[in-house]
């Protein structure tokens, strides 16, 4: 399901073991795949000094009803997972020790976006080696961090990132909010990470390939109108392969293949 990242706040992080640990403070992502790495819990104190990091390979999509997001690790695994220092940067080294610490696969590793696979695989026995050098750098952004940012269109400036969509099935962001009460006020649009030309960093700035008035004649969204339809009518506006059919297209190619090579 499509889910505004400040909505995770809302959640609870419960352990496999049924104990609660917290709630999701922000997410650390990707800047070429626009995926998320790790979702960083608020404790409550609970580990005090340390960053406590989940992947999605533990997260389950969350419980709506009851207001729960599952995580599949013990209280006791993630008190002995490898420690972050607080408001420092994840490093590639730590990485490393983080992956071989729970025996997932390195993201990294592949040519993929979950590395050997095109899609996010949970509970599985994961037979690939879980060593090497990753093939690219992450880059890891804090949505936290990228919130503010200046959206710049092809013909100036129009409004700044709000808030983000996350996909909770795939844990890949799929729009960035952008409010534009600088520009035009009142209105929120999304905006996918498809349409990015290119992000600076250092200016605090996403530059987009669309121009504003392409932007001001966008679907207005409101979280109650998120939904495959509206998804579609704006798809539709700006004339774009729909991010759910390039990835089926992916999924059925890499199936293909991989039975291919089991043959």
């Amino acid at each position: 399901m499509l889910r505004e990242a400040n909505d995770f706040k809302n959640f609870k992080l419960r352990a496999k073991d049924g104990d609660d640990i917290g709630h999701a403070r922000e997410f650390f992502f990707d800047d070429k795949y626009w995926t998320v790495r790790y979702l960083v819990a608020d404790t409550g104190g609970w580990l005090m000094g340390k960053d406590v990091l989940i992947s999605p390979y533990a997260l389950a999509p969350a419980n709506a009803a009851e207001r729960v997001l599952p995580v599949s690790l013990t209280k006791k695994q993630i008190e002995g997972s490898p420690p972050l220092e607080s408001h420092q940067p994840v490093s590639r080294q730590f990485e490393a020790t983080y992956y071989n610490y729970y025996g997932w696969p390195n993201y990294g590793i592949g040519s993929y976006a979950w590395g050997a696979d095109p899609y996010l695989r949970r509970e599985q026995s994961y037979e690939r080696a879980l060593d090497g050098a990753q093939d690219w750098d992450p880059h890891l952004r804090s949505t936290a961090a990228v919130t503010g940012h200046h959206i710049q269109a092809l013909d100036g400036e129009l409004g700044h990132v709000a808030d983000f969509i996350i996909d909770d099935e795939t844990w890949s962001i799929r729009y960035l909010v952008v409010d534009t009460k600088n520009w035009w006020p009142g209105k929120h649009v999304l905006v996918s990470p498809q349409w990015i030309e290119r992000v600076s960093w250092e200016e605090a700035k996403v530059y987009l390939n669309l121009s504003r008035e392409q932007i001001k004649q966008a679907p207005e969204y409101t979280p109650e109108s998120l939904n495959r339809d509206y998804e579609t009518t704006l798809y539709r506006h700006y004339v774009r392969p729909a991010y759910w059919a390039a990835e089926r297209a992916t999924h059925e190619k890499w199936a293909a293949a991989a039975t291919q090579r089991g043959a």
